[in-house]
C-alpha cells in the first residue's frame, strides 16, 4: 500500500493519519516523542504492511510484475494499488478525491514541525504535484512511476508497469476489491483492539 491507501485505512482520525503517513521514515521503536495516537499510526502503518505482504492476492500480482521489474515488483504493486483505489474512490469514500486531498495537504501542513526531516522535501512535492489526486490517471501514474524510477539505484523499469497495468486491468479491479475489502476488515479489528 502506497500513501493513499494509508490514508484512508487511518479513518476520520487525523492523529491516526498522521502517523500512518510518516510511519516509513520512522526506524525501529523511535517515536517516542510522538503523542499516543500518532504512535497507533505508526503502528498501524506496520501492520498494514505485514497483512499486505502476506496476502495471496498481493503476492499473485506481483508474480504479474516481477518478470518486468524483479524485486521492485512489489514497490510498484503498492503504487498501483493506490491507482486502483484512486479510480474506485467513490466506492469507498463519501467526500471526493480532490477535496479529500486538499483536507489532508492542509492538516499536514499544519503538523509539519512534527513531520521526520526526510519527509519534509517528500511532502512539498507531494502537495505541488498533488500525487492523491495524480494516482487516478494513467498519465498521473505514469509520471509518479517515471519520478520513482530516478530515485532507485538500480534499473527499475518503472515506467513498463503501466503496460502490465493496462493488459491486466479487469483482473486487477477485481481482486483488488477482493484484497482491499481483508485488509479494511483487518483494519478495523486492529483499532477496536487498540492494538
Amino acid at each position: 500500500m502506497n500513501f493513499l491507501a494509508h490514508l484512508y485505512l487511518s479513518g476520520t482520525d487525523t492523529d491516526l493519519r498522521f502517523g500512518n503517513f510518516i510511519a516509513d521514515s520512522i526506524r525501529g521503536n523511535q517515536y517516542s516523542h510522538y503523542s499516543q495516537r500518532i504512535k497507533e499510526g505508526i503502528k498501524l502503518h506496520r501492520s498494514i504492511d505485514s497483512f499486505t505482504d502476506a496476502h495471496p492476492i498481493f503476492r499473485q500480482h506481483c508474480k504479474l510484475f516481477f518478470p518486468e521489474h524483479g524485486h521492485y515488483a512489489r514497490v510498484i504493486l503498492d503504487i498501483v494499488y493506490d491507482h486502483l483505489l484512486a479510480q474506485l474512490w467513490e466506492t469507498y469514500h463519501t467526500t471526493d478525491l480532490s477535496s479529500y486531498a486538499a483536507e489532508f495537504y492542509r492538516h499536514t501542513a499544519t503538523q509539519k514541525n512534527l513531520l521526520p526531516e526526510k519527509m519534509h522535501r517528500l511532502f512539498e512535492l507531494m502537495q505541488e504535484q498533488n500525487w492523491l489526486v495524480e494516482y487516478r490517471s494513467i498519465k498521473g501514474l505514469e509520471r509518479i512511476l517515471f519520478h520513482m524510477s530516478k530515485r532507485t539505484s538500480f534499473p527499475s523499469n518503472f515506467p513498463a508497469a503501466i503496460s502490465t497495468i493496462e493488459t491486466h486491468k479487469t483482473q486487477l479491479i477485481a481482486e483488488f476489491q477482493d484484497f482491499f475489502s481483508d485488509l479494511e476488515a483487518h483494519c478495523k479489528n486492529k483499532l477496536e483492539l487498540g492494538e
